[in-house]
């Protein structure tokens, strides 16, 4: 199945926190002058217009980067992420959104390399015209995002961020994030792994972060964000997760203040929360 278009949740409560931590982790692998190379499973579109098109249908983005455009007194995280988002819309006002291959591309320096992978035909198209003028810094192929990783494990640069961020509208996604990654695991074990997940009314969101803790890692932490109380009849997402393999030792800590302020910022009842786990060996 192709159907599902990233552009109709662009911007939205999901995005703010995938992609707050995308950027604290390419942020901390920019510590090091050593190159890294940034692998997207799923990349979609790579930039999303929110003013006309499937983003606007919706305008999810009013949950998540809308809320917090004009917001003050945000932490260091909310800043870079905010001001991250403002680079691509010069004139102040919100129109465009950046997929997280453009996150990337904003924290790559000159050595780095983004490897990019996208299955759909249209947003592989939109996605190759959005990179064009980046020339081989990034490499966009047409392909299924979880039998690609083989192609680029291990990296030459020996150092790493993987997204892997399906869009789970068939049910064997569950089931090919864990085997994905515990294939690249043997090919990379060190490399550092981000794995986004929707909290829905159903099993399959509860049991894969269980599933991933028990993989051959050194060590792990998951991040959840919940906006708002489940709805009874279980339809909709109430909320999303981040779990990262091999995260750097200073995520857990700065989770643990981005995170409730999320909560405060973009939650929409009293069943607003979240939840952070970490486990190091």
């Amino acid at each position: 199945m192709l159907s599902y278009r990233h552009a109709f949740h662009a911007g939205n409560h999901a995005d703010v926190l995938k992609h707050c931590i995308e950027l604290l982790l390419l942020d901390y692998l920019n510590q090091k002058e050593k190159p890294w190379w940034y692998v997207d499973s799923h990349a979609g579109a790579g930039l999303y217009a929110l003013t006309e098109g499937f983003a606007a249908k919706n305008a999810e983005f009013n949950t998540g980067i809308g809320k917090l455009w004009h917001a003050g007194n945000l932490s260091e995280p909310l800043k870079r992420y905010v001001a991250a988002v403002k680079a691509i819309n010069p004139g102040g006002e919100l129109r465009h959104y950046p997929g997280s291959p453009w996150f990337a591309l904003q924290c790559a320096r000159a050595d780095d390399r983004l490897k990019l992978f996208e299955l759909h035909p249209s947003d592989f198209d939109l996605l190759a015209g959005n990179f064009e003028h980046v020339g081989r810094r990034a490499q966009i192929t047409k392909t299924d995002g979880f039998n690609a990783l083989k192609s680029v494990l291990p990296p030459q640069p020996r150092r790493a961020l993987t997204l892997i961020d399906p869009p789970y509208e068939v049910k064997d996604d569950y089931q090919r994030v864990p085997a994905a990654l515990e294939e690249a695991l043997r090919r990379f074990a060190t490399g550092t792994y981000a794995v986004w997940y929707p909290l829905l009314g159903r099993a399959d969101t509860r049991e894969m972060p269980e599933k991933l803790k028990k993989l051959p890692a050194h060590g792990w932490l998951r991040a959840e964000l919940q906006v708002r109380t489940p709805a009874r009849d279980g339809f909709g997402m109430h909320g999303s997760g981040m779990f990262i393999i091999n995260p750097p030792w200073t995520l857990a800590a700065t989770l643990a203040n981005l995170l409730p302020e999320l909560v405060e910022l973009l939650g929409e009842d009293a069943g607003a929360k979240f939840v952070l786990e970490h486990h190091s060996q």
